[in-house]
């Protein structure tokens, strides 16, 4: 989701950057619209206008920021990360930077490179509770990063779509309810979004499994709300529905605004009633829209007592957990806190009452960042053993709306949601499953170095799926090994990095065996700290005749990327070379234009241009026996058409 206000921790960032007194005049009317794109929240226009200005003659530090903020906004984090890592090395930077950074590298699950972000801005703007929770989060994620839990998550790609859809609940007929924004809009749009409304769906459960079907737009009178509906929850019987509803006197509030822009006071809490075919509507009587935010209500077991969410007075922080009882009269009592044990000084939201476990969403204790799902055990205002639901049922992004459909001798499974890296859309629905294998499968490597040979201790290592969700990650042992456990019939993707080398990554098919199962990987780093190195981006092939950046090489040009941002200091020349078909002339003036749109690309996701060196070798360097007039396979003619890098400065 575009969101205006970006929030974590306690501490919410401004997005407005000073650019000093005066507009640049060597192009004031490119950097006028630029900022008039980033002011109106127009953040892919911004960025083609601040691209251009950044790869001026005299680049300002804003423009990086202003880059890198649009990006982080659009939730494209690795773009984002390249700028900010840009913008930072500048000494004029904006302290704030350094938070934002921080964030993004959280985002991108790198929480050693954050934690030491987030000390820089302490150091430049002073300690606060803000930067000691996020420093604490990022110590714990890393433990939990690299020892991650049982949990498979899948991501309901049946429900979700590109836009929002969150806090499924289900239901005692066997399907499910949830809040999400059509894609066709009818009347109004948000103006927070730009999406239309959310409203409320219905959703199919496959029997023997939590996979969702079928989603359809609810015809009843709730979802007849001109603002946002949603999220959800019922009673046992299906025959009372707790639905948080934008108060209809303004048009500000979003699902998780309720934390994030709480001043605005306008959520409130809707009782529907099923009377025959039709529904009853009531307000929850604590509603209080001119003084505070209320919704996100679940109904206990047995009946007797609302949790919900709200930021009303007397509360430990931003937004609690309340409670309310059921009276003898039918009216529900006057809230209740929920204790310490559950709130803190940051927000508390979603809460979900299951037993005696309730779970719910903070981001006011130790976590992986945004919002994290916690479970603490007891009921009312008497909890204990409050804790982390740790990786991967928390991320870097927002989780929340945990709930669990079944919890049987084989195992636990549920929903939650969350807008984490690699999902469908912004906020997605996804279901998990705790369920411990009974033939384990697992991946072990060692890390070398590509031109020696030897092993290398140290390196980072990332396991990731084929959407690029970080499985886990770790730092790679003394003697160069890791190892992960693997599910099957699981697609994955391990890559290793370090500084001073060129990351190296392999793909891991997917694998149903009859017994345990060992795979064995290695990866080789190619050294970039000796002027002179040179090596083979591998893979990376243009079509014949052609200069175009295709697809697949642009994921290797994404690692030499990643490579340039995490040695600063490096500068190198990208050499591009051509098969032997047609004449020599035409394959140098061809190979270097395969040379420049090369940098150029590199110069697009945040290298500076002065970093770089382009040069086209045409068929001089073939690497086989292709030359002119011998005849060749096309796979032949295809492994000349490379590109080649050259380390100039380390």
């Amino acid at each position: 989701m575009n969101k205006r206000y970006y929030t974590t921790g306690l501490l919410s960032i401004a997005l407005l950057f000073s650019l000093g007194d005066a507009v640049g005049q060597e192009q004031p009317s490119l950097r006028k619209r630029a900022e008039q794109q980033y002011e109106r929240y127009e953040y892919a226009h911004a960025i083609d206008l601040y691209s251009k200005l950044a790869d001026s003659k005299k680049p300002r530090t804003a423009d990086f920021e202003r880059l890198a903020s649009s990006y982080m906004y659009l939730k494209n984090y690795e773009l984002a990360e390249n700028w900010y890592a840009r913008a930072v090395q500048a000494k004029d930077h904006e302290a704030i930077s350094l938070w934002h950074y921080g964030e993004v590298l959280k985002q991108n699950g790198k929480y050693v490179e954050a934690k030491e972000q987030y000390k820089k801005y302490a150091a430049q703007s002073g300690n606060s509770a803000a930067i000691e929770l996020a420093i604490a989060g990022c110590d714990s994620a890393q433990l939990w990063m690299a020892n991650p839990t049982s949990h498979r998550i899948v991501n309901e790609k049946e429900v979700n779509t590109s836009l929002n859809e969150f806090g499924l609940f289900p239901t005692s007929s066997g399907a499910a309810v949830y809040a999400g924004e059509p894609l066709t809009v009818f009347g109004k749009r948000s103006g927070m979004t730009g999406q239309a409304y959310l409203k409320i769906y219905s959703t199919e459960r496959l029997s023997q499994e939590v996979s969702l079907t079928k989603p359809v737009m609810m015809l009843d009178v709730f979802n007849e709300s001109a603002y946002h509906v949603g999220p959800i929850s019922t009673n046992m019987a299906g025959d009372v529905l707790y639905i948080t509803r934008t108060y209809p006197g303004s048009d500000t509030e979003t699902h998780k605004e309720l934390g994030h822009r709480a001043k605005r006071h306008n959520l409130e809490l809707k009782i529907y009633t099923r009377q025959g075919d039709s529904w009853a509507e009531e307000d929850f009587a604590y509603n209080n829209v001119k003084e505070y935010s209320l919704g996100h209500a679940s109904l206990s077991l047995d009946g007797q007592t609302l949790y919900y969410a709200s930021n009303m007075p007397g509360g430990y922080g931003g937004v609690d957990i309340w409670y309310s009882e059921l009276q003898a009269d039918g009216s529900w009592g006057a809230p209740q806190n929920a204790g310490s044990e559950v709130n803190s000084a940051g927000d508390e939201m979603f809460p979900t009452i299951l037993g005696e476990e309730l779970y719910y969403s903070s981001n006011g204790f130790a976590g992986m960042g945004g919002l994290d799902i916690f479970c603490a055990y007891g009921a009312k205002s008497s909890f204990s053993g409050r804790h982390n639901l740790q990786f991967p049922i928390n991320s870097a992004g927002d989780d929340f709306s945990y709930y669990v459909s079944e919890d049987n001798e084989e195992g636990i499974y549920g929903y939650l949601s969350s807008n984490r890296v690699g999902g469908v859309g912004g906020d997605d629905i996804y279901s998990f499953g705790f369920v411990k294998p009974k033939i384990q499968i697992r991946l072990e490597g060692l890390v070398y170095n590509k031109k020696t040979g030897d092993l290398i201790p140290g390196a980072g290592v990332t396991l990731y799926t084929a959407e690029r969700q970080i499985v886990s990650r770790k730092v790679g042992g003394a003697d160069g090994s890791f190892g992960f456990d693997l599910n099957k019939d699981t697609y994955y993707r391990v890559l290793a990095n370090k500084e001073g080398y060129h990351a190296d990554s392999v793909s891991i098919a997917g694998v149903n065996p009859l017994r345990d199962t060992v795979i064995q990987v290695a990866l080789y780093l190619e050294p970039v700290f000796t002027v002179g190195d040179k090596f083979v981006l591998e893979n990376i092939y243009y079509d014949f005749d052609k200069h175009n950046i295709r697809k697949d090489a642009a994921v290797i040009l994404d690692e030499l990327v990643r490579t340039m941002r995490d040695n600063p200091t490096l500068r190198i020349e990208l050499s591009s070379h051509t098969d032997s078909r047609g004449s020599d002339s035409y394959n140098m003036k061809l190979s270097q234009r395969r040379a420049d749109s090369a940098v150029e690309y590199l110069i697009s996701r945040g290298i500076a241009r002065d970093r770089l060196v382009a040069k086209g070798y045409g068929e001089t360097r073939l690497v086989n026996k292709c030359s002119n007039g011998v005849a060749c396979t096309i796979e032949e003619h295809q492994a000349n058409r490379r590109t080649e890098v050259e380390v100039l400065e380390y």
